[in-house]
């Protein structure tokens, strides 16, 4: 396979690798290139992109980005891609000529990037590997992460109140919530049609369809008296600060706890990144003091 390895390269020949960094810096902080900021903005993209083009040259001088290679092809992978961005060529070279750049300077600043990517990967294989008591250590200190709350799969029906309407006082906006009420009683199967014809709530597109509700996410008001239903229960009115509600708990999905098995691979996952990252910072520290 052709590769293509990394070797310093004086600081003045890297123009054009810098100023990737910059409109790296500048879409990531405000959505546009360099072109489109002012002098403030300018200086904080510019503080940015000072700091993570040395981190990249401070891991680049390491021993461990001596024998560094990028292959060819995952060079113009992530040269294409970029491309890929664009309509065509033409608008690709007039953005990267707007902002100081052309495809051989981008070509080189990818292939920083895609090195350091890889010296940096290397770097978090030295961290030590997680033992079962690491994972269960995690899981015993973080149980509440492998609980999931009880949750209700519910409806409902909202009559607003706004006094700028007849129909929507305080007291007729309450004597339209009851008059629902009062025909629902016994059939509470029309629930869905009613929040169609009645709901001044935008779910009443979906028949007043909420979902599944866990505790806490709505008015304080509907959530006690929504946990406090049976499934197939309909609650009478209830007032929030939009106006009234009936709400109907379909369904009661349980609390319900995750085994140590079952999350087992996650919290491996997490605590390798965690140590991957550890170890790429001590190792950094370690560079700048040396």
């Amino acid at each position: 396979m052709t590769t293509t390895s990394l070797r310093k390269t004086p600081i003045e020949s890297m123009d054009g690798e810098y100023r990737y960094h910059l409109l790296r810096a500048a879409i990531e902080r405000f959505q546009c290139d360099l072109a489109g900021l002012d002098a403030q903005r300018m200086a904080e993209v510019e503080s940015q992109a000072r700091r993570t083009f040395d981190l990249e040259s401070l891991v680049l001088s390491s021993c461990e980005a001596l024998d560094a290679v990028v292959p060819e092809q995952r060079l113009e992978d992530a040269l294409q891609e970029l491309r890929g961005r664009y309509p065509d060529t033409d608008a690709f070279e007039e953005d990267m000529a707007r902002n100081g750049l052309d495809e051989d300077a981008m070509r080189r600043a990818l292939q920083r990037e895609l090195t350091f990517d890889a010296v940096m990967q290397r770097v978090g294989t030295y961290a030590e590997p997680i033992t079962e008591v690491d994972e269960r250590l995690f899981y015993e200190l973080h149980r509440e992460r492998f609980q999931t709350p009880e949750r209700r799969a519910a409806r409902h029906i909202l009559i607003t109140v706004n006094d700028d309407y007849p129909e929507n006082t305080r007291d007729a906006s309450r004597a339209r919530i009851e008059r629902i009420a009062a025909n629902l009683k016994g059939h509470i199967e029309r629930f869905g049609e009613l929040a169609r014809r009645h709901s001044e709530c935008p779910t009443a597109t979906e028949d007043g369809n909420l979902g599944l509700v866990r505790p806490g996410q709505l008015f304080p008001q509907l959530d006690k008296g929504l946990f406090g239903l049976q499934a197939g229960e309909m609650s009478g009115p209830l007032e929030s600060d939009l106006g009234f509600h009936l709400l109907l708990c379909e369904r009661i999905e349980p609390e319900r706890s995750v085994d140590f098995e079952q999350a087992r691979a996650k919290i491996r996952s997490a605590l390798e990144q965690r140590r991957r990252r550890e170890a790429q910072k001590d190792w950094i520290a370690s560079l700048r003091r040396s």
